[in-house]
């Protein structure tokens, strides 16, 4: 049988619409944002509304055909500023299993480099007709920036120290789809806290989904200014660790911090590395995390990422059909 886009088109919105169609019938909101910037500016019910969307997508990436027709003929650009390789790829493979075309542009293969603003560098792509707009940025604000100027969706893939909010989606899908739930549990964030946008994300999602937040580190990279947000704060991890139903491990940013923060590395491991000893204290179903890139040896030790309780690599499929969902909504496909 001759196998013709035509069918493939026909054959997988027939298996997707019920699935898309049941999430917008079973929940009262409804998408109507362009952009997403961050989660502190998302409520409950949208938080909810794209992981329940992002269930419909991970059932694409069991089929033989990955790919859905949702974003065809929409043109998606990758602009990263600051350089990824598993974000910028999980977007670029999240569009093209929506079908969506892709340009990948970095910030030295493009026009900033001679000097061009980057309000003028995203007015030309959008001159091109671009439609979403996904920007890392060492700058933070810059996503809400372009946003409040471009008719185009913009994806925040992380800006500055602020926020980074498809990883967050992802870490609160993975605890969802591995405890059932997410309200009344004790999440514990482990790591540099001060310099992460990682941490922040997660902070919002996780209080506005009611989970009990517990941030651990030096005094230095967790004051206790944190509390603020309605998280406890503590500098003693061997306290935290037997009431953890999540511990989620934060590399240490040391491109974003001055040398006086960090006291060395030895030190950290002795006083805050989730070590093979310091594993025990987990209770047997404690989920552990890692946004990633992993260091080995110092926030965790080899053995423990790689262990039973390690849902390190589940977060990395996880995230594909989270980016799917946020491209999906705010490509205007479900609207």
């Amino acid at each position: 049988m001759r196998y013709t886009w035509k069918n493939n088109e026909r054959a997988h919105a027939k298996s997707c619409a019920p699935s898309t169609g049941a999430i917008r019938n079973s929940m009262k909101t409804r998408w109507t944002r362009k952009d997403l910037l961050g989660l502190r500016e998302l409520s409950a019910e949208e938080i909810n509304f794209i992981l329940e969307t992002a269930d419909a997508f991970k059932q694409v990436g069991t089929r033989e055909i990955k790919k859905v027709p949702a974003l065809r003929g929409k043109t998606l650009v990758n602009f990263f500023v600051e350089p990824s390789t598993r974000t910028r790829t999980s977007f670029e493979l999240a569009a093209f299993r929506l079908s969506a075309d892709v340009i990948n542009i970095s910030a030295t293969s493009s026009s900033l480099t001679k000097g061009e603003t980057l309000k003028d560098t995203a007015r030309n792509l959008e001159a091109l007709h671009a439609d979403i707009l996904v920007l890392r940025h060492s700058s933070a604000g810059a996503p809400q920036f372009l946003a409040n100027r471009l008719r185009a969706s913009v994806i925040n893939a992380g800006d500055g120290a602020h926020e980074h909010p498809t990883q967050a989606l992802l870490d609160l899908y993975t605890i969802r789809e591995k405890r059932g739930k997410i309200a009344g549990l004790h999440v514990a964030i482990i790591g540099d806290i001060l310099f992460s946008r990682v941490a922040r994300s997660n902070i919002f999602g996780l209080l506005k989904l009611g989970a009990r937040v517990t941030l651990v580190g030096p005094s230095t990279l967790v004051p206790r200014e944190f509390e603020k947000l309605g998280v406890e704060v503590s500098h003693k991890i061997d306290s935290v660790l037997p009431s953890a139903d999540v511990v989620n491990l934060l590399r240490i940013q040391h491109e974003r911090q001055r040398r006086e923060y960090f006291p060395g590395i030895g030190e950290y491991v002795r006083l805050f590395g989730l070590t093979k000893e310091r594993a025990k204290l987990l209770k047997p179903d404690c989920l552990i995390m890692h946004p990633g890139p992993i260091n080995r040896g110092v926030e965790i030790d080899s053995g423990v990422a790689d262990g039973p309780q390690s849902v390190i690599l589940d977060q990395v499929t996880n995230g594909l059909a989270v980016r799917m969902a946020v491209l999906y909504l705010c490509g205007g496909i479900a609207t």
